[in-house]
């Protein structure tokens, strides 16, 4: 669904973004800057900086930056297209999708959403009001939930009917079927899809309704015969995929954020528990195992995932799978510790503080599954404890790092009483049988060339902040900030008029600099600069946007080519294929140069100097490339 240059342009040059970033984090002016606290990291002193003229931001503290949408899209986690809709409507843009097939895809998607969004309210209301909701609202009452819960997570009821919802809704059978609310039975009868369950709405990470998870009420509850399995979830559809969706996260992920944590459960019972304790960072999976395309989107929000499942149910979790996705995602996974058999919602009711306490004493996944073993063990003995450490170092062998393995050797040493030496040699042995079984099921099992496909597949968008809303840190420039450079960079950016005509490229010693400057001379505004310059340009491109200068542009374009010319000095001796042929050519080119760097810091003659050195500096440059 793409959005025209020119719309996009139109929304950003419309946005305020001092009044935007205004709603996120106090600020105040300061010269011609408004400045605050970031939003994106801790700190006491402020260096998140905005330029209200250019409507770019810069934090000198994490390296955040970037415009209008960036920020709409770091604070709110939005992808590029709703950041850009989300401002629209903001500023009272229309906004015209360039693709007729675009454009039909997005009514689509419009329909889709509308359509479960009226079921949302309609289950809902069933579930509070109607005398079949009754054994429901009956059975919630039993589980601890009171009715500002149920209107809190949009709980709905849905009838023991064949077709109650498709009736109220009066929405067309297609819709209901790629909705997932429904579909045509072999009688030919539109049927809905949920009969005689509890509903738990399902929500994107922007608040959007896109499905449902629905549970059968228990035995000798009289809510109907709907029968099948326990728990019944929508089917996958235009909007809602099972693999990228965590239920809750819409309510969670300014705690999330917050914290710098996560809570991932197994359902939606547990997350509605958690947050009945207070611990309102909690999201589950929706009917799938935690996967790949989960952790892409935890990332974005929290740097820690604690998984608060049945202590069987954790220890069974892939390690290999879990050491991958810390690698990967840059996150660190531990478990929640809970007693075999029970689940955060029964302990929530049971024993909330018990619950608490094991999300905050979470330990690290290795860890867990180190613990686990060792506590099946019997350590009275020597046969038992030679048997515990082999299950514990088959365990350990499993870590890609060498020095998270040694720690556990260490560990494992102390708790079996055998020799950590002993147990670094079974540790290698073990490691090599692993080699060696994994290089025999991947001949076994891949196609000619997979293993260069999946190394190059490991590292792909694992730096992508969100479409690069976020910038890494880049080098830094290895010339003083305040040095001629930085300040013609400086002047280039915002008072372009002054030095136009007296800047070139051959001027920049510095690669990043140098790249910034010629991005800047190729484009007609500021941020056709950075969204086409290389990555460490455009991040200097961001941070001189919002950086002030009083600096004269006469004095800084005389010592920008008095450097040079030092610098062209400095080549010409030490040259290493000076010879006698050419000394006389050089001698006088060196003289030259020396004469007119000395004029250069005569204010009587300094013009003239700069003049006549600059046409030579980028004749020198280009005869250099």
């Amino acid at each position: 669904m793409a959005i025209p240059d020119e719309a996009v342009a139109q929304v950003r040059a419309a946005t305020d973004l001092v009044s935007l970033a205004g709603e996120h984090v106090a600020l105040r002016r300061q010269g011609r800057r408004w400045v605050g606290l970031c939003p994106f990291h801790a700190e006491k002193t402020p260096s998140f900086t905005v330029n209200a003229e250019e409507g770019l931001y810069y934090c000198f503290g994490c390296q955040a930056a970037g415009d209008a949408i960036s920020f709409v899209r770091a604070v709110e986690h939005l992808d590029f297209v709703e950041a850009v809709e989300r401002l629209a409507e903001r500023t009272g843009i229309a906004i015209h999708h360039e693709d007729a097939g675009g454009g039909r895809e997005r009514k689509r998607r419009e329909r889709l959403l509308a359509a479960v969004s009226a079921a949302v309210s309609w289950y809902h209301e069933r579930l509070l009001h109607h005398p079949d909701g009754g054994p429901a609202r009956d059975y919630l009452r039993s589980r601890g939930y009171d009715a500002s819960t149920v209107r809190a997570f949009s709980l709905g009821w849905a009838p023991d009917d064949w077709d109650a919802l498709a009736r109220a809704l009066e929405v067309p059978g297609d819709v209901l079927a790629e909705a997932g609310l429904g579909f045509v039975n072999r009688l030919g009868r539109q049927q809905d899809a949920f009969r005689a369950r509890v509903l738990f709405p399902i929500f994107d990470a922007g608040g959007r309704p896109v499905a449902f998870g629905g549970r059968v009420l228990p035995a000798g509850d009289t809510g109907g015969g709907a029968g099948g399995p326990k728990y019944k979830n929508s089917p996958e559809t235009p909007i809602y995929s099972k693999r990228r969706t965590l239920y809750g996260l819409n309510w969670a992920k300014g705690d999330v954020v917050e914290s710098g944590e996560a809570i991932v459960c197994e359902g939606y019972t547990d997350v509605i528990a958690l947050f009945g304790i207070g611990l309102r960072r909690a999201v589950a999976t929706c009917g799938t195992a935690l996967g790949e395309d989960h952790f892409q989107t935890l990332r974005r929000f929290a740097q820690r995932v604690v998984l608060a499942y049945d202590a069987d149910s954790a220890g069974q979790t892939a390690a290999d799978r879990v050491y991958e996705w810390e690698r990967r995602h840059e996150v660190d996974v531990a478990v929640a510790n809970l007693p075999s058999g029970t689940d955060p919602a029964e302990m929530a009711r049971t024993d909330p503080d018990a619950l608490r306490a094991a999300v905050a004493d979470a330990r690290p996944f290795l860890a867990f599954r180190l613990d686990r073993v060792l506590a099946d063990a019997d350590l009275r003995n020597v046969e038992g404890r030679a048997r515990a450490a082999e299950a514990a170092l088959t365990v350990v062998a499993e870590h890609p790092s060498d020095l998270v393995r040694d720690q556990y050797v260490m560990s494992v040493a102390g708790r079996c009483r055998i020799g950590p030496d002993r147990l670094r040699a079974r540790l290698h042995e073990l490691r090599r049988e692993r080699a060696r079984a994994a290089t025999v099921t991947g001949r076994r099992g891949r196609p000619a060339g997979s293993e260069q496909t999946a190394a190059r597949g490991v590292g792909e968008g694992a730096g992508d902040d969100a479409g690069g809303v976020l910038r890494g840190s880049p080098d830094r420039p290895t010339t003083d900030p305040r040095g001629p450079a930085m300040e013609a960079l400086r002047l280039a950016v915002h008072r372009p008029e002054e030095v136009a005509d007296r800047l070139e490229a051959a001027l920049f010693s510095d690669p990043v600099q140098r790249a910034a400057f010629e991005s800047l001379a190729s484009s007609t505004t500021l941020h056709e600069a950075i969204t086409q310059a290389e990555p460490a340009a455009a991040a200097l491109l961001e941070r001189v946007a919002v950086q002030d200068t009083d600096a004269s542009a006469d004095e800084i374009v005389r010592r920008l080519v008095e450097a040079a010319a030092v610098h062209a000095v400095a080549v010409l001796e030490s040259d290493p294929r000076l010879n006698d042929a050419r000394f006389p050519e050089v001698a006088r080119l060196h003289t030259w140069l020396c004469h007119k760097i000395q004029e250069s810091r005569e204010p009587s003659t300094a013009v003239e100097a700069v003049n006549g050195l600059l046409p030579w500096l980028v004749e020198s440059a280009r005869e250099d490339a």
